[in-house]
């Protein structure tokens, strides 16, 4: 690690070089190891250190950004001078006001000393115990297991300093026989909360289930999705209308559609980066506090995220989403949460005439962002309900599908919510049963 002193050296000789009118720098410093599996063997281990400097120099109404990771007081020097020469070759924004100044910040706990002294013999001890699970049952496991510690810091011209160092650990894996597949999944700041044990049980039991599927007529099924399935849409929400941009741009499904339901009263959302329970973190990438921000209220869309720029374009405040500079998503929520319900999985699926369940999603790319139309396909097992119990796996399915019109006809919510990795960042969220889903093609396998 750097440490605060250190980067806190860092950005003061940038700021102290920069002969722009206002500066600003952003620091990603992380140290990483992966150790992946395939055929039920590590077949890689490696290890990462990078720290990444971000300046943005604002001249007059011009802004330019330059980048570098070489710590050197001469390179530090450059980088700052080549953001000033960037900016001086810029069209005028007319709609840039300032860059942010200080305002307190919130402190949260996410640095795990444990997750940082990982070792890749923890790593491998924790594979291991997949693989092992797997060849008991003839199958082949895959997967990755990365533990990353980072230390995030924004300085300014305008007196903002804000540091954050945290620690993240992910686990995946793939269980596969020749025509089945399952899959488990679990993120966290600590290394600790891996139950690599209960992971592996879970794809293992899952490619078991799902092997020798059969096909199934596409079509408007019921469906009970698992919250990994579930996770695709608070993504898929995120990248395409959550951010205030978006709707300035008129292309997000919230713009025009403030205080309307436009999911079900079941469904709830919210951004939120001081939760510990995700993957907590005090301030964006302009060194602002980050503020709980609730944009769907009871099915009703409430609000959208905001970083500097599009709220001064609306004469509001930040609300801690900024991303760092140049961002063409503009600002984006990061720390999602579906609020839960009262259901069980056994119950949603008990309370199913006829329907499918999906493990997951995969692939999923949007055909109409104002919509939310998507289409993408299952994966790691589906299986046919019938008269609540799961009848056979089948073939996968791809979907063409609003992502907002299956969220208008949830009937039931997961009592149970699992965090996993996001769009940038990491979502918690319940399984939920709908009453309809369109798919539109069947696979061959």
């Amino acid at each position: 690690m750097l440490g605060e002193k250190r980067i806190r050296e860092i950005t003061d000789h940038i700021l102290a070089c920069s002969t722009a009118d206002q500066t600003e720098v952003v620091i990603i410093a992380q140290d990483s190891q992966l150790t992946r599996f395939a055929n039920s063997t590590i077949h890689q281990n490696v290890a990462e250190r990078n720290t990444q400097v971000n300046v943005r120099a604002v001249v007059g109404k011009r802004i330019g950004v330059a980048s570098t990771n070489d710590l050197s007081a001469e390179a530090l020097q450059r980088v700052a001078e080549t953001a000033v020469t960037i900016a001086r070759l810029q069209p005028e924004n007319p709609d840039f006001i300032s860059l942010p100044g200080p305002a307190a910040i919130t402190p949260v706990h996410a640095f795990d000393e444990a997750t940082a002294a990982f070792t890749p013999q923890q790593r491998a001890q924790a594979v291991a115990n997949i693989c092992r699970q797997a060849i008991a049952e003839r199958l082949v496991a895959a997967g990755a297991f990365s533990t990353t510690v980072y230390e995030t810091a924004v300085a300014n011209s305008l007196g903002v300093f804000a540091y954050h160092p945290s620690t993240e650990a992910e686990l995946n894996t793939v269980i596969m026989s020749d025509d089945s597949s399952g899959y488990a999944a679990q993120i966290s700041t600590r290394a600790s909360d891996l139950d690599a044990e209960s992971l592996g049980r879970e794809a293992v039991n899952k490619a078991l289930r799902s092997r020798h599927p059969r096909a199934l007529e596409p079509g408007r099924y019921t469906v009970v999705l698992e919250p990994y399935a579930v996770q695709d849409f608070l993504s898929t929400f995120a990248y395409l209308g959550f951010g205030a941009q978006a709707v300035q741009e008129g292309h997000s499904f919230m713009a025009g559609r403030f205080g309307e339901r436009i999911m079900s009263e079941a469904i709830s959302i919210w951004d939120d980066g001081l939760d510990s329970r995700g993957l907590p973190h005090p301030f964006d990438f302009e060194g602002q506090p980050k503020q709980r921000v609730d944009l769907i209220r009871h099915g009703v869309a409430e609000a959208v995220v905001y970083d500097s720029y599009t709220a001064g374009k609306e004469g509001k405040r930040s609300t801690g989403h900024a991303l760092p500079a140049p961002s063409t998503y503009g600002p984006l929520p990061l720390n999602l949460f579906m609020a839960s319900g009262q259901a069980t999985l056994e119950e949603m699926i008990a309370s199913t005439e006829r329907g499918l369940l999906v493990t997951r999603f995969w692939y999923t790319r949007p055909v109409h962002p104002r919509l939310v139309i998507v289409t993408g396909m299952t994966r790691d097992g589906t299986f046919l309900i019938e008269r609540g119990e799961i009848a056979y796996p089948v073939k996968n399915l791809r979907f063409t599908q609003s992502y907002l019109e299956a969220l208008a006809q949830v009937e039931l919510v997961g009592r149970e919510r699992r965090l996993l990795s996001g769009f940038g960042g990491a979502d918690y969220v319940p399984a939920l049963k709908l009453s309809e889903f369109n798919f539109t093609g069947a696979t061959e396998f």
